[in-house]
């Protein structure tokens, strides 16, 4: 249940009728009506020739989106249902539970949805917006618009996103979730100092070079949650104890000193769910799966594990089959077929998901390893999912190798290309991706016969640099604004995806093994 609030309807005599307001120097008196303002002299009469007249600023405002921030306890819901209703544009906060959770955060019945947690929804999908407050958790942030004011944007034409840009006044950046494994010489690399202000906040130093600053924490960052406790009521000796715990890694969320001033000023939460990951040892993965002659070439099976609970497992994999190919691997656990979880699933109805598919699917999964790393800190695994690289087309596949061949370095690995554009009858002649919530872009699409397939570029080449800056760390849409800013010429440095993966040595394998020995109760299903 998920949904809204309406700041409350308000009518006073300076909106809605007349004001008076008398000056005993000028002896000007001031009549606001609802669209125009008049000034007049009384001694002069009303037809005095100095008479203004200005629109009212108010009748022409700027319709201003409200942050709700959400918490609830364990097993409680957040009291508001989400839906989109035949006639209706966007996302709608529904049947608000008078004294719950959604009420208390300010949620009103008919408010539309702009935000979850730092992201722009207006223009998803219903399904993968519940999904995205599901995996939130326990604590959810949403920005919301009266329904009103809503449907009056929307007949105007006005830009939701830039409204929402607007909102927020202040660049701020996003926290980061980093994972810090303890070096055998120097340690994890990290000390924490408290601040001044009451317990539970502390900045972060770093050992240069070591392993908290290679895992993305940076000196001067602000401590906000460790090992899936918050550390706003921590004292500094506690925090100390829990740092002797952790054994020889821990994995911190943290944020720069001031985006968290942002944060605080705006009263909005900072959340995992909002966060970069940086070094993270486990992901969920999203394979993408097209059937062959003999389907798909894998089994799936329901297994108990050790540790008694049971799971819906991938198994067998074909030689050369679609599931090979796609990059499926032995013992992977499965977590939704198509994006539905099937969490609550049995055997049997998975199977009818998938046959349901016809020749296409999407499988999203994990190793056991990942699914406990994940667990023990409180959060979703569903968070930080690696889409698999969907398998480029025969020509396209070809015409990569062409093109790299031309490009290679005496080692044989393929180095970076410059390409430059001028805008034609299809613009640029590309589309830009990228992996939610990540950096870093890449060529999702490339237009048959427009400038930049002219130039080279490849769908799958990822984006270094646009107009001479860098933009490995950007998100999608500052890339997007530096295209824009370049006018109708266009200079781009790309590199081909697998290079550039060697180039930055982030190639990193994930066992994934289930043991058990028992074969009782096992359902298995060839697929």
């Amino acid at each position: 249940m998920f949904q809204r609030v309406h700041p409350s309807v308000w009518a006073t005599a300076e909106h809605m009728g007349k004001r008076h307001n008398m000056t005993s120097n000028t002896g000007l008196v001031e009549i606001l009506g609802m669209n125009e303002k008049f000034t007049f002299n009384p001694k002069e009469g009303i037809d005095n020739p100095v008479m203004a007249i200005t629109d009212d600023a108010d009748s022409v405002s700027t319709p201003s989106p409200r942050l709700c921030a959400l918490k609830r306890e364990e097993g409680e819901s957040y009291g508001f249902h989400l839906r989109v209703e035949r006639g209706c544009q966007g996302h709608i906060i529904r049947n608000v539970v008078s004294g719950g959770v959604g009420a208390c955060s300010g949620l009103q019945d008919g408010d539309r949805l702009l935000e979850v947690n730092n992201c722009y929804v207006d223009d998803i999908p219903h399904p993968e917006v519940a999904r995205m407050i599901k995996l939130s958790g326990n604590q959810l942030c949403l920005l919301v618009l009266d329904g009103e004011k809503y449907e009056q944007a929307v007949s105007r034409g006005q830009d939701l996103r830039s409204l929402v840009s607007a909102h927020k006044v202040e660049d701020c950046k996003p926290p980061r979730l980093c994972h810090i494994t303890k070096n055998p010489t120097s340690g994890l690399g990290i000390n924490f100092t408290p601040l001044e202000g009451g317990k539970g906040r502390f900045s972060v130093s770093v050992v240069p070079g070591g392993a908290a600053e290679k895992a993305g924490v940076c000196k001067g960052d602000h401590l906000v949650w460790m090992d899936g406790a918050s550390v706003s009521n921590l004292t500094h000796s506690a925090l100390s104890r829990m740092m002797k715990k952790c054994g020889n890694h821990i994995t911190i969320l943290v944020i720069d000193s001031e985006s968290e001033k942002s944060y605080m000023r705006q009263k909005k939460p900072i959340l995992p769910a909002m966060a970069v990951p940086h070094n993270l040892p486990h992901r969920t993965r999203k394979l993408h799966l097209v059937a062959g002659p003999d389907g798909y070439g894998f089994l799936l099976r329901l297994e108990k594990l050790p540790s008694g609970r049971t799971f819906h497992v991938l198994r067998e994999m074909d030689s050369g089959s679609p599931a090979e190919k796609a990059g499926m691997k032995d013992g992977e656990l499965l977590l939704e077929v198509n994006g539905e979880s099937v969490e609550s699933l049995t055997h049997e109805e998975i199977v009818d998901r998938v046959r349901q598919s016809g020749q296409q699917m999407s499988l999203t999964t994990i190793t056991l390893q990942g699914l406990e790393f994940y667990t023990q800190l409180g959060l979703s695994p569903l968070l930080f999912c690696e889409d698999a690289a969907e398998r480029e087309k025969e020509s396209s596949t070809l015409t990569s190798a062409a093109r790299c061949s031309t490009l290679k370095e005496p080692d044989g690995s393929c180095k970076p290309r410059h390409c430059s554009l001028q805008k034609g009858p299809l613009g640029f002649g590309f589309n830009l991706g990228c992996v939610p919530k990540y950096p870093g872009t890449f060529i999702s699409q490339v237009a048959f016969g427009g400038s930049g397939q002219s130039a080279g570029l490849l769908v799958g080449d990822v984006v270094m640099e646009v107009n001479g800056q860098n933009v490995e760390e950007k998100y999608l849409e500052d890339v997007i604004m530096l295209v824009k800013e370049g006018g109708h010429f266009l200079s781009l440095v790309v590199m081909d995806k697998t290079g550039y993966n060697k180039m930055k040595q982030c190639d990193t394998p994930t066992n994934d093994i289930t043991n058990n020995e028992e074969e009782d109760n096992y359902e298995i299903s060839s697929l």
